[in-house]
């Protein structure tokens, strides 16, 4: 060990914080938390030998810094932030991550929804991130299809609307829009229909069913027969979309359920996103590892980035297996949720089978990724043996024959 390091090891404080380890070129190759910093740090300098990743780690530690928080969930916070910005090489990562949209709903007194790739402190809310771009395009299709929200980027307020300062446009002829331009809807009857749009895209269909009905119902009796069969309309459509939605679990419980599956350095998370029972749905995130991590520490690095960046936490969330610092991941969600979060393993039930299901969805992702991995590296011994373990075949695959059926109407 370096002489300066004993030194400094010697007056690491007894308090939560952050550790940044440092190479011989001051770039940093690793950042971590810790509830008593004296301890931790110390555990990587005097503890038996640890995994590959670990050994290969503390050989390159030259030097080290440490912030300290008043609390662990603050060093929790730190250190999420730490690697987002600077990707540190021991660290689990992912890919891409900054690629992610997101659906912007904004604060503006006729508010807009948009996708948007960029998270800012503005009063909007934000939906997703969105891994998939169709899944988020088909969301916003969606919208667009049963609710007349504005497409314009126009600053509508009293004072525009008063001075005549924007005309109808198309959407208000094809019925796409309720002109808040020139003040033919309310601004609380249209912000009525945003909430609408916001309780959808949060999977709540089924609840916002049966509040529609309810003023269906209240219309019809007003003999306001032309906004009854409006609101009936839009009821039909959002029953044909809650309908290809499958139920999952019986209890209508809000859950996510996350599952990695992870061979060498290739990874895939699987995250279901389940509301009032029905999967409303399904998320993909590719894990950068480094080789030799644990599966309580890849769990921790998903959960960290997934719910630093998803601005939708559910009441409970389903595990394969416990994370590293699972009290710490709860009290963090409590704060951002401002109300409690449970963590849950299932053992057995329905449960478990959501746990199960995702799980698979993991496991052919990997393969998928690995697929493509040896695509783009030519790979074809590994693929033939790739081959010989999914078919259990005694021997590695000489030839394979393939049969155009097509003219047979095969």
């Amino acid at each position: 060990m370096i002489s300066s390091l004993t030194n400094k090891l010697k007056n690491l404080p007894v308090k939560p914080g952050v550790y940044q380890f440092l190479s011989d070129r001051g770039k940093v190759l690793y950042v971590g938390k810790a509830r008593n910093l004296k301890n931790r740090v110390k555990s990587y300098f005097h503890s038996k030998p640890g995994n590959a990743k670990t050994e290969a780690l503390r050989k390159k530690i030259h030097d080290f810094e440490l912030v300290v928080t008043d609390t662990e969930v603050e060093a929790l916070v730190l250190e999420s932030n730490l690697i987002k910005e600077l990707k540190p090489r021991y660290n689990v990562d992912l890919k891409d991550d900054k690629s992610f949209p997101y659906i912007k709903v904004t604060s503006e007194p006729y508010p807009r929804v948009y996708s948007t790739r960029r998270v800012i402190k503005d009063g909007s809310k934000y939906f997703g991130p969105y891994t998939s771009v169709k899944s988020m395009k088909a969301a916003l299709r969606m919208v667009n299809e049963i609710f007349r929200i504005r497409s314009c980027k126009f600053d509508i307020n009293d004072e525009s609307i008063a001075n005549n300062k924007y005309r109808l446009c198309l959407d208000y002829h094809i019925k796409k829009c309720d002109g808040p331009c020139e003040g033919l809807v309310s601004e609380k009857d249209y912000n009525e229909m945003v909430d609408e749009v916001v309780t959808v895209i949060r999977g709540k269909t089924d609840e916002l069913i049966k509040e529609l009905e309810v003023k269906m119902k209240s219309a019809s009796e007003k003999t306001d027969y032309e906004k009854a069969a409006e609101i009936r309309d839009k009821v039909d459509q959002l029953k044909n979309i809650s309908s290809k939605q499958k139920v999952v679990s019986n209890d209508f419980v809000d859950r996510d359920v996350i599952s990695i599956a992870y061979e060498d350095k290739d990874s895939a998370c699987s995250i279901f996103n389940i509301r009032n029972g029905k999967l409303v749905g399904k998320k993909q995130l590719k894990l950068g590892l480094k080789g030799g991590e644990e599966p309580e520490e890849i769990y921790n690095s998903a959960i960290k980035f997934y719910y630093g960046e998803h601005t939708e936490i559910p009441k409970e969330i389903l595990l394969e297996i416990e994370p590293t610092d699972l009290k710490i991941l709860e009290e963090w969600l409590n704060l951002r949720a401002e109300r409690r979060v449970k963590f849950i393993i299932p053992k057995r039930g329905e449960l478990r089978s959501l746990v199960k299901m995702c799980t698979a969805n993991a496991i052919l992702q990997l393969k998928e990724i690995q697929l493509q991995k040896m695509k783009k590296e030519g790979n074809v011994p590994y693929a033939l043996s790739a081959l010989q373990r999914d078919l259990r075949l005694k021997n590695l695959p000489k030839r394979i024959d393939c049969f155009d059926i097509s003219n047979i109407q095969g």
